[in-house]
């Protein structure tokens, strides 16, 4: 385990150049190698939550000018006494800056290694830090909505009233233990079956929502498929507003798959351009590429096929392989949309399917319908829902062991099994629960959760 008593230094802005630079020191000496550092007032004397212009020098020679912040512990992000430099953007800059914090004694701060502070000191439990995590890597409304929800503790609450409900029950049932020769009952087993109802009913919704949770975590996978030349190049390039695939009318042109990512109503979709797919092909890059595409389509959330309408209108045998692909992804439960391209030149063949879409990629026509479509289909109310959303794998892996334990109370009270174990698993129910928020861990466990942060949070 890592020393928190000392004092961490770290730049907190990316890497490049940028107007400001941020170095953040947290611990006991803080504010004394700042001060150290800074011709300006005595930060030593300022009062906490304030700002100072000033300059960072080496010796003689002055680094850069500079805004220092003052955050005095524990009113601070870390619950120890933090100083933020803010510096001009440079790396050169930075790196100086960095140097002189640590020859003064600040330690390289590990990756997380602040926010693992604000959790060992109380300032945050771990479903609030890892939501930290969340809020810096999200790209979309939806990911930013759940992340505030965890990091304001929505969450947590939810698993506090959780623990609070089954430490009552329990302390009443171990309670009985110390009176069993007077045959005495102080837990009511109905209201206990009833929390135990409750709380079973609060873990399934929570652990439903990790498919959502995904969604808006990860993206939802698009894999665009067909046969060459049905226009999967051009419908990309229209859903994304720029020619991004080569765009081509010989067959074949795409032998490899491209991926890029749209924002649809706050949800992230990951599309991906596939190569067509025909059954005979003598051309070994072609075929390496129709195996790339399958491969894509077996690991997508959404298949969009889409096929020739003009193609449709000479053959019935067009027609055909279309219902015989809607009965493959039927059969193998994969959530599809069936595209028609071309409808600006083959208005006749258009149905009125209410499973199939018509679009024309290259003038553009329905591709806010697609859109919409593909929203509905896998995401629609995510971005309304209220309330928890996991988003986090190690969250879903406790809570199924949280309804696992549920399930064995509730047997137990239906066998009337004693007292003393149902307890046992009351207590396993605890575990799990508090391994969510850290109030139960181990140090491998933390040092694995934070090992994935950036350096400077």
């Amino acid at each position: 385990m890592l020393n928190i008593n000392d004092t961490i230094v770290a730049i907190a802005t990316p890497p490049g150049e940028g107007a400001i630079g941020i170095i953040r020191l947290s611990g006991p000496e803080a504010v004394g190698i700042t001060n150290a550092l800074f011709k300006g007032k005595d930060l030593n004397k300022q009062p906490t939550h304030t700002i100072h212009f000033g300059r960072i020098v080496d010796g003689n020679n002055v680094v850069d000018e500079v805004v220092v912040s003052l955050y005095k512990g524990p009113k601070s992000y870390t619950g120890e006494d933090v100083t933020e430099i803010s510096c001009h953007g440079s790396d050169y800059v930075l790196q100086q800056v960095l140097q002189l914090c640590m020859q003064q004694g600040a330690r390289m701060a590990k990756p997380g290694e602040f926010t693992l502070r604000a959790f060992l000191k109380g300032k945050l439990d771990l479903t609030q830090a890892e939501a930290v995590a969340d809020l810096i890597a999200s790209q979309s409304g939806s990911a930013h909505k759940a992340a505030i929800h965890n990091l304001r503790g929505g969450f947590s609450e939810d698993l506090k009233q959780m623990r609070e409900q089954l430490i009552t029950f329990s302390a009443l049932i171990e309670l009985e233990l110390d009176f069993s020769q007077e045959d005495v009952e102080f837990a009511d087993r109905t209201k206990f079956y009833e929390l135990i109802e409750r709380l079973t009913n609060a873990t399934d919704q929570l652990l439903h929502s990790f498919r959502l949770g995904n969604v808006i975590k990860n993206g939802v996978k698009v894999a665009i498929i067909g046969k060459p030349n049905a226009g999967k190049s051009t419908l990309l390039n229209a859903l994304l507003n720029e020619e991004r695939a080569i765009v081509s009318e010989i067959a074949g042109t795409t032998r490899d798959t491209i991926e890029e990512t749209i924002n649809i109503n706050g949800i992230l979709f990951r599309l991906i351009d596939t190569a067509g797919i025909r059954e005979h092909s003598l051309d070994t890059i072609e075929i390496k590429g129709m195996e790339r595409s399958v491969e894509a389509m077996n690991k997508a959330d959404v298949v969009v096929y889409l096929f020739d309408l003009v193609e449709s209108r000479k053959s019935e045998a067009v027609s055909e392989e279309v219902q015989a692909q809607k009965r493959i992804f039927e059969d193998s439960g994969i959530n599809y949309l069936l595209v028609g391209n071309k409808a600006d030149a083959a208005p006749d063949v258009i149905t009125t399917d209410s499973h199939m879409l018509f679009i024309s990629a290259k003038k553009k026509e329905n591709i806010q319908q697609l859109k919409d479509a593909l929203y509905n289909l896998v995401a629609a109310g995510v971005v309304q829902q209220e309330g928890t959303i996991i988003t986090n794998a190690r969250h879903y892996g406790a809570l199924q062991e949280v309804a696992k334990s549920l399930t064995a109370i509730k047997t137990g009270l239906d066998n009337q099994l004693p007292g003393d174990l149902i307890s046992l698993d009351i207590r396993t129910c605890l575990y799990y629960l508090g391994e969510i928020t850290g109030e139960i861990t181990t140090e491998d466990k933390l040092d694995y959760i934070f090992s994935k942060f950036c350096i400077g949070k």
